[in-house]
């Protein structure tokens, strides 16, 4: 079974920066996006930034600026570079690969991240 393994996640202080990446346990066939997903506490699960195969990005409104994603296709790795880090950037965050066979994709585990003083 393909598990994905997230690092990255912490406390940080508001205007600090983390860097979370994920990479996969195992060999992934067909791979098309890889992204980051959010879920805070009594709120849905948001998408944060994904990245096609192409290289092509999108981001949620509230961290355009702010985070870039990135991958690795050699490596079918994934990172999210968060700088300016404010309060409401807490959550759960979640890295996800979709494929050609699976449209949910996998999922990784989840990794906390806080932004306090």
């Amino acid at each position: 079974q393909v598990q994905l393994v997230e690092s990255g996640g912490g406390l940080v202080q508001p205007g600090g920066s983390l860097r979370l990446s994920c990479a996969a346990s195992g060999t992934i066939f067909g791979i098309t996006t890889m992204g980051w997903h959010r879920q805070a506490p009594g709120k849905q699960r948001e998408l944060v930034a994904a990245i096609s195969s192409g290289g092509s990005t999108n981001y949620a409104d509230s961290v355009k600026g702010r985070f870039t994603i990135s991958r690795d296709n050699a490596k079918n790795t994934v990172s999210l570079q968060m700088n300016s880090l404010k309060p409401e950037d807490t959550a759960v965050y979640y890295c996800n690969f979709r494929t050609v066979l699976k449209a949910s994709g996998f999922w990784g585990q989840g990794t906390q991240v806080t932004v306090s003083s």
